[in-house]
């Protein structure tokens, strides 16, 4: 019998590397670079988890998800579409749900962990 394996944050795994500018609806401020390690991905993609980092810069949050975020590194802003805005750094986490409006702003170079679940 196989077990499932539990997934160590601390293993080395492959990066990958997009430039947020790439997608200018998104962007409005800076040009914001991410690095991603998906540490887990589920069998039908709704579950994701993983580590990130970002330079500074801001962007529209992407919707159809859920997001747990514990900060690693780095200071970041989430900003509300009714200009409420929360600061976030290392040691803090927080909860990114489905349906909020508004931006990312990373003020100091950001690395986190993440489990996100799609909404189909």
């Amino acid at each position: 019998m196989t077990s499932t394996p539990i997934i160590d944050f601390a293993d080395s795994v492959e990066e990958t590397h997009r430039r947020l500018a790439d997608l200018p609806d998104r962007v409005f401020d800076g040009d914001p670079h991410h690095t991603t390690q998906i540490r887990f991905e589920s069998p039908d993609g709704t579950v994701m988890s993983g580590t990130w980092t970002s330079t500074p810069g801001k962007w529209h949050v992407f919707a159809d998800r859920d997001e747990i975020c514990f900060i690693l590194s780095g200071h970041c802003r989430l900003v509300a579409k009714d200009g409420t805005a929360k600061d976030f750094r290392a040691g803090d986490s927080f909860i990114i749900p489905n349906g909020f409006e508004g931006h990312w702003d990373v003020v100091e170079t950001t690395k986190k962990h993440f489990l996100v679940r799609h909404v189909k």
